[in-house]
């Protein structure tokens, strides 16, 4: 199942899609990751999760973490 990782404002997170549905985790700094309820529209394309990421989470932003970012498996 194919995962994506992102850094939503300084958070670590992974979604994942699991059939129809995405699943959602917080990745911690010591590789554990647990699952984040967070409600994902299934229609939604991979393309639009940061964008969608930046909408719910937007009110975290800070000076230093302000944007948020698709970590590339050659960055994890």
């Amino acid at each position: 199942m194919p995962s994506y990782r992102f850094d939503v404002f300084g958070r670590r997170m992974a979604i994942e899609r699991a059939g129809e549905r995405w699943r959602c985790y917080l990745l911690g700094n010591e590789g554990k990751r647990r699952p984040l309820e967070l409600a994902v529209p299934s229609e939604l394309r991979r393309e639009e999760l940061a964008q969608y990421l930046y909408d719910v989470y937007h009110e975290d932003a800070t000076p230093t973490h302000g944007d948020v970012v698709e970590i590339l498996p050659d960055r994890a």
